[in-house]
């Protein structure tokens, strides 16, 4: 039967009790959203010294993005390293790709140093190529290597299809230093270990309003109040309402998961690795297998916000182009959720005004970025660090709602389109 639920949250063991606000605090900062971003930013404070750290959440850590996706840990942004070099110069994009591989690395170490038991499976990750056409893939490796020296490996037809028993692909590149996750269990890893550092996070203490008070801050919850000298917005697709230019500059953009039923044996009739994939199309498939059997299959996006049933219902279609021979298989959860998208598909990450920063519109590529914001926010209150100014080419520009969101649908209708034009006119030729 299909659950109502998100298999992380089924999985992921009871979560760390936290209170709700009930009354008046201070707080040198205070920090809005216990997602990846907000719980990174927390976190790095208290490693930098700063004390008297408040992090509020309007449901429980985790609850949107951060804890309903598709796991994959890899370098990078939603952005292509192309439009990287041609926006910043090679330097300046080296350096912004750098900070996402060097935050891979940051949460292996956190996991290590704080034992946080969180699934990682650490195989790599496969991007496959749904075309003949091997262009895409020479091109994009050769980047990598001459601009931002990463080496991804080249997977020919004949090892890709042994590893994916699939005839759906063609050649790949493997990326050696990614790997997956369960992201809620590591979220709430970072929980326990912000906490035992001294960070207050309050859980279901939505924060219902943000005005000036002197030099910092004063936020108000349904129960009590916060005076914080700096505030840190990083509430993603779920918008808090508290800044109009700051939610003005995304579109919450809905994304579809489903999980199967255990899979037993059946699972190497599909694939031999364990590492993650997804494919080179613009609307790409992803999936990965999981640690009990189960595969997890993840794709789309859309401005609809659908039903569990309806999520099955497509997802389970685009798994059977891939593995006809999964036909059958039950699903046993399957669920949608809101990441933050900006026109310019970078994340924005920076000081709005003074004492105000904001960490958001990751788009769906945010485990490592998220990690890597909290570092340059932190570091900027803590340290008067001023890396963040790294990404004031991609600042708060308007996402054009409403009409943003029948943009981005068009947008992404018109690149399903294209890839579906290309794959019948390589199947054309093939005949």
């Amino acid at each position: 039967m299909l659950s109502a639920g998100n298999y992380y949250a089924a999985t992921a063991g009871s979560p760390p009790p936290l209170p709700t606000l009930g009354s008046r605090t201070e707080a040198s900062v205070c920090v809005i959203g216990a997602g990846f971003a907000g719980l990174n930013t927390a976190l790095g404070l208290a490693e930098r010294g700063t004390e008297n750290v408040v992090l509020l959440e309007a449901d429980t850590p985790a609850f949107g993005a951060s804890g309903r996706n598709g796991g994959f840990v890899f370098a990078g942004f939603s952005r292509g390293e192309a439009s990287l070099v041609r926006d910043l110069g090679q330097a300046r994009a080296k350096a912004l790709y750098a900070g996402t591989t060097g935050a891979v690395e940051l949460i292996r170490r956190r996991m290590v140093r704080h034992g946080i038991e969180c699934d990682d499976t650490q195989a790599g990750i496969i991007w496959a190529n749904w075309f003949r056409d091997q262009n895409v893939l020479k091109q994009r490796q050769e980047l990598l290597a001459q601009a931002f020296g990463r080496d991804w490996q080249w997977r020919d037809r004949d090892q890709v299809r042994r590893d994916l028993l699939t005839d759906r692909y063609h050649d790949a590149l493997f990326e050696p230093q990614a790997f997956h996750f369960h992201p809620l269990k590591y979220a709430n890893g970072l929980v326990r270990v912000a906490t035992a550092q001294g960070v207050s996070i309050f859980a279901r203490s939505p924060a219902t309003s943000l005005e000036r008070a002197g030099e910092g801050w004063r936020i108000t919850t349904p129960s009590g109040s916060v005076e914080a000298r700096h505030v840190v917005l990083a509430c993603g697709g779920y918008l808090a309402g508290l800044h109009r230019q700051v939610d003005a500059g995304v579109l919450p953009i809905a994304t579809y998961v489903m999980v199967t039923a255990p899979l037993g044996a059946r699972m190497d009739e599909a694939m031999r690795t364990r590492a993650a994939v997804y494919d080179t199309r613009f609307a790409f498939d992803y999936y990965r297998p999981l640690p009990d059997s189960r595969l997890l299959w993840g794709g789309r996006i859309s401005v609809l916000d659908r039903s569990p049933h309806a999520v099955k219902r497509l997802l389970y279609r685009d798994m059977l182009k891939v593995f006809p021979q999964l036909d059958g298989v039950e699903v046993d959860y399957a669920w949608s959720g809101l990441m933050s998208y900006a026109r310019h598909e970078m994340p924005q990450i920076g000081q709005v005004e003074p004492a105000l920063w904001v960490a958001q519109a990751f788009g769906g590529h945010g485990v490592a970025p998220t990690t890597l914001a909290g570092e340059l926010i932190a570091a900027a209150i803590a340290e008067g660090d001023e890396r963040w100014r790294s990404f004031s080419r991609y600042g708060l520009v308007s996402a054009m709602k409403p009409a943003g969101f029948l943009g981005a649908q068009l947008s992404y209708w018109w690149a399903e389109a294209k890839d579906a034009w290309k794959a019948r006119r390589e199947k054309a030729t093939e005949a």
